[in-house]
C-alpha cells in the first residue's frame, strides 16, 4: 500500500492493548479507544491468576495447553507484573478420587508439570490448609497483577508510535457504501490525557480497519453496524481479603462449581468466583449471598477464611462467546477458547474484525492471531515479536537488585517499589527531592505517583492502577488525601478537589457488602477522616451559599444537617446483609 495502514482498537483491556501493541510493533498506525481507563471492563475485575492451564486440564484441553504455553511466555517478556506463586488443586475427603486421577492425567496430557503431594506435603508448604486435606497436585499456577500488564502493554504501543486515548466511548461505527470506515468517539476531557474540568468533544475517527476487542461490549459495538455477535455475559464476584492467607494458589479440585479458588495477590488474597450468565454487562445484580458463600465454601479449604477481615468484594463478566448452533444452557460449558470474526465474510461487511471469548492469560495469543489476520487483510509481511521482546518494565528485570541504599529506601519499600516497577525502578527512583511514602499499606512512594501522573494526567484512579496506592486494607482512608495533594503542582485546586471525590466514590463504591465485624469499623473510620476531617460531605469551598460556622459552635441542637441526597454525606452503610452473628 502507498500509505501505512491505520488501525482503530476497540477497547483497552487486556486483548485491545495487546492488539495495539503487536499491530504498532509490526508498523501499522494504530489508534486504541476506551471508554474509561485501562482495564475499565472484565480486566480489572478478574482475580489476577496467571493460569498454568490445569483449571482447564479435563473439561478443556485445547485450552489447557494454550494456558501453559502462554504462561511460561508472560514469566519471559512480562516477569515484574507476574509473582511465581505455584498453584495447588487439594482435594477433601468428600471429592472425588477418580476426578483427582482425571486432573493428574489432563495435566500431563496438556504438557503441564504436575506433582502429587500428601495432605502433609500440602500443609508443609501452605500451613492454613484444613487438616482433613488428604491430597494436592502441585502445578505451575501464579498471580499476575492486571492493571501493571495492560499498562505496560499500552505503553510499549505509545513506544511504537501508538495513539492511546481512555475515556473515550464509542458512540457510533462510521458505515459508508456497506464498509466500515471509522469510529465516532465522545471524549470525557478532549483527546489525550484525561484532566479534570477540561472540556471533551466528539471526533470521527477514520480507520482502514476496526478491530472490536470490546470483550463483553462487543455485540453492542456490532449492533452499531448492524451485525450480531452472540456474546454470553457471565459474572462473577471476588472478594478481597485484608491479608494473604496463603502464599499459593489455592483450587479445590473437583468439577465446575463456585467459590473454588483462592489467589494471592500482593499484600491480599483474591477469593472466587461464580459463572452466571447474565444479559447486560454493564448492569446486573451484585448480592450479598454470593460474598458469603465465598467465605463459607472456601473456608473449608482454609479455616482462618471465616474469621478474616473483607475489605471490599467486586464482580466482573466473562465475555463467553458460544456458536450460535452450539446452545449451551450452563455458562460453565461454554468454551474459554477464543474466536476471531471476520465481519467481511460473515456478515458481508468488510472494515471490520472482532475477537471474542478467551482468557486473560491467552490474551498475548489472541492479539496475534487477529494481527496475523489483519497483516493477511492489508498484504503486510511483518512477523510477530510480542513473545520475543519484553515489556516495559521488564527489560533485564532482576527483582532481587538492592536499590534501597542508592535511593535512601527503607525494606521492605524499596522491594516493593522495584517489584512493580521491575527494570524501570532506577528511571523513576532516581529523583533529586525527598521521596516519602505516600501510600503506607502498599509502599508506594511519592516517585512512583509522580511517574503515574505524567502517564494519566489528573486521572487518580488511573494513577492508582498503576501505582496500587489506595488499594490496600485502608482502602485509601489514610492516603487518598496525600495522592490528591501530589496532583497540586500541575493543577488547579478544583481540578485536585473533583479528582479527589471521583477516587473516593470508586473506593466507596465496592464496600457495601463487606460492612460487617471490622470491616465495619474501618469503614467508619473512613468515613470519619474523609467527610468530617477533611470535609468531603459539605466542604465550604463547594458549598453555593456561605456557610454559617456559628451553626458548627452550637453543640448538637445547631449541627448543620448533612447531605439529604444520597452523597458522600451519607455513611453507606449496608443494612440489607451481612455475616449472620457479627
Amino acid at each position: 500500500m502507498a500509505s501505512t495502514p491505520h488501525i482503530a482498537v476497540l477497547g483497552g483491556g487486556s486483548t485491545g492493548s495487546g492488539v495495539a501493541r503487536d499491530l504498532a510493533m509490526r508498523g501499522f498506525d494504530v489508534t486504541l479507544v476506551e471508554q474509561g481507563n485501562l482495564t475499565h471492563g472484565t480486566t480489572g475485575r478478574m482475580h489476577g491468576l496467571l493460569h498454568s492451564g490445569g483449571r482447564y486440564a479435563v473439561s478443556d484441553q485445547s485450552s489447557a495447553r494454550e494456558c501453559i504455553e502462554e504462561n511460561r511466555v508472560l514469566r519471559d517478556i512480562a516477569a515484574h507484573c507476574v509473582e511465581e506463586t505455584g498453584g495447588l488443586f487439594v482435594k477433601r475427603p468428600e471429592d472425588s478420587e477418580a476426578y483427582f486421577r482425571e486432573k493428574l492425567e489432563g495435566c500431563e496430557a496438556c504438557g503441564i508439570p504436575a506433582e502429587v503431594l500428601s495432605g502433609r506435603e500440602a500443609r508443609a508448604m501452605e500451613p492454613h490448609l484444613a487438616e482433613d486435606i488428604d491430597r494436592a497436585i502441585h502445578v505451575p499456577d501464579g498471580a499476575v497483577d492486571p492493571f501493571r500488564l495492560v499498562v505496560a502493554n499500552a505503553a510499549s504501543a505509545v513506544e511504537h508510535g501508538a495513539r492511546v486515548e481512555t475515556h473515550s466511548e464509542v458512540t457510533d461505527l462510521l458505515v459508508e457504501d456497506g464498509q466500515v470506515v471509522g469510529v465516532e468517539v465522545e471524549h470525557a476531557s478532549g483527546p489525550g490525557l484525561r484532566v479534570h474540568g477540561t472540556e471533551g468533544g466528539r471526533e470521527e475517527i477514520r480507520a482502514d480497519h476496526v478491530v472490536n476487542a470490546t470483550g463483553a461490549w462487543a455485540g453492542q459495538i456490532g449492533d452499531m453496524a448492524g451485525v450480531d455477535i452472540e456474546v454470553r455475559p457471565s459474572k462473577g464476584v471476588m472478594t478481597i481479603m485484608n491479608v494473604r492467607q496463603v502464599d499459593t494458589v489455592i483450587n479445590r479440585c473437583r468439577p465446575k462449581g463456585d467459590a473454588d479458588i483462592v489467589v494471592p495477590h500482593e499484600t491480599t488474597a483474591i477469593l472466587g468466583t461464580t459463572d452466571e450468565e447474565v444479559s447486560d454487562p454493564e448492569d446486573y445484580p451484585e448480592e450479598q449471598w454470593e460474598v458469603d458463600m465465598m467465605i463459607d465454601t472456601l473456608s473449608e479449604l482454609i479455616p482462618m477464611l471465616e474469621d478474616a477481615r473483607t475489605i471490599r468484594s467486586f464482580w466482573g463478566v466473562r465475555p463467553l462467546y458460544e456458536p450460535p448452533d452450539v446452545g449451551s444452557e450452563d455458562p460453565t460449558d461454554i468454551t474459554r477458547d477464543f474466536f476471531l470474526l471476520n465481519h467481511d465474510d460473515r456478515d458481508d461487511l468488510p472494515g471490520m474484525t472482532s475477537i471474542v471469548g478467551g482468557k486473560f492469560t491467552t490474551y498475548r495469543m489472541m492479539a496475534e492471531g487477529i494481527s496475523d489476520h489483519v497483516c493477511d487483510r492489508f498484504g503486510v509481511d511483518a512477523a510477530c515479536r510480542t513473545a520475543d521482546v519484553p515489556l516495559p518494565g521488564s527489560e533485564d528485570f532482576d527483582v532481587l537488585r538492592d536499590y534501597m541504599d542508592e535511593f535512601g529506601l527503607q525494606s521492605p519499600i524499596g522491594r516493593r517499589s522495584v517489584e512493580r516497577l521491575g527494570s524501570r525502578a532506577e528511571e523513576v527512583l532516581d529523583t533529586d527531592g525527598p521521596n516519602p511514602v505516600v501510600c503506607n499499606c502498599e509502599g508506594v512512594t511519592r516517585a512512583e505517583v509522580q511517574d503515574a501522573i505524567e502517564g494519566s494526567g489528573s486521572d487518580l484512579n488511573a494513577v492508582r492502577i498503576r501505582t496500587r496506592a489506595t488499594m490496600g486494607n485502608c482502602q485509601g482512608g489514610f492516603c487518598a488525601h496525600r495522592l490528591a495533594g501530589e496532583l497540586e503542582d500541575s493543577y488547579g485546586e478544583p481540578t485536585v478537589r473533583e479528582a479527589w471525590d471521583e477516587l473516593l466514590q470508586e473506593r466507596w463504591k465496592g464496600q457495601r457488602h463487606a460492612l460487617w465485624g471490622q470491616q465495619l469499623s474501618q469503614a467508619m473510620l473512613n468515613y470519619a477522616l474523609h467527610a468530617t476531617t477533611q470535609n468531603r460531605d459539605r466542604d465550604p469551598a463547594d458549598a453555593d451559599e456561605p456557610v454559617d460556622f456559628a451553626a458548627f459552635d452550637a453543640g448538637p441542637t445547631g449541627a448543620v444537617d448533612g447531605p439529604t441526597d444520597g452523597s458522600a454525606g451519607d455513611t453507606g452503610v449496608a443494612t440489607d446483609g451481612g455475616r449472620d452473628g457479627d
